[in-house]
């Protein structure tokens, strides 16, 4: 059984953070019902889901995957590269503690769980403006015992590394590659999304299937053509705030 760790739209979630993209107005209804649905694919996929509340002092805290990386073995407490939402790890940090022994990144690191891509025991951190260079040692001293080695990766023109690729499995990657190097991910089986459809390579594998925006149809048909299952869900009003489909959960295998 999974695990999915969820948190309500903040009533002030058109107050979030930008950084890549225009801000356009957000209605926060809109989101919240958006969520919902977005819940409702998680559990209709098989995941257990502790939904906790909102946090109205925090924009951006329903962008649960920002605050943690949780590894089989292990979690670890990520520190926002955004002041505004390094308090945003103090709920989450009481959620997960029954599911994992945790460790903490700590000043002057910052990482972005969205800025980390696990796939079996490599990880990539984006070097965005959420994350350095810092978190990635912190993470080689904390994870390394656990065989997992962590690397830096240059990207640019998205908010998270996440935002220009994500996994589809353990071989496959789904990736935007104007936005991030191929070169950093040889080796693996390299899904291009759409170029009409630069936001498209975001998705989260659920079970036997993925979860995926239906506002990117040309590269869900893609992925659909290497016969991967699609549960589309609509999260247009929470991609304002420069949210994706993996930013609002944080799974836990148990």
């Amino acid at each position: 059984m999974l695990l999915a760790i969820t948190r309500d739209v903040s009533p002030r979630f058109n107050e979030c953070e930008i950084t890549h993209i225009d801000r356009l107005p957000i209605d926060v209804n809109v989101a919240q019902s958006q969520h919902r649905g977005y819940v409702q694919a998680l559990k209709e996929l098989g995941c257990a889901v502790l939904e906790l509340p909102a946090e109205a002092d925090l924009p951006d805290s329903v962008f649960v995957e920002d605050t943690a990386v949780v590894l089989p073995e292990i979690a670890l407490i990520t520190r926002p590269g955004a002041d505004s939402r390094k308090p945003e790890t103090e709920s989450i940090t009481r959620a997960l503690r029954p599911y994992r022994e945790l460790v903490l990144i700590e000043s002057p690191a910052t990482v972005d769980g969205g800025d980390v891509l696990v796939v079996g025991k490599n990880i990539y951190v984006g070097m965005s403006t959420r994350s350095n260079t810092v978190a990635v040692e912190q993470m080689n001293h904390l994870l390394g015992k656990y065989g997992y080695e962590a690397q830096g990766v240059e990207m640019h023109d998205c908010l998270h590394l996440k935002t220009a690729v994500t996994r589809v499995d353990d071989q496959t990657l789904l990736i935007n590659r104007k936005w991030v190097d191929v070169e950093n991910f040889e080796g693996f089986d390299l899904i291009y999304v759409d170029e009409s459809e630069p936001f498209a390579a975001n998705c989260l594998p659920i079970n036997d299937s993925i979860i995926f925006p239906v506002a990117f149809p040309k590269t869900a048909a893609k992925l659909e053509a290497r016969g991967y299952r699609i549960k589309p869900v609509v999260v247009d009003e929470l991609a304002k705030a420069e949210g994706a489909v993996t930013c609002c959960s944080l799974i836990v295998a148990n």
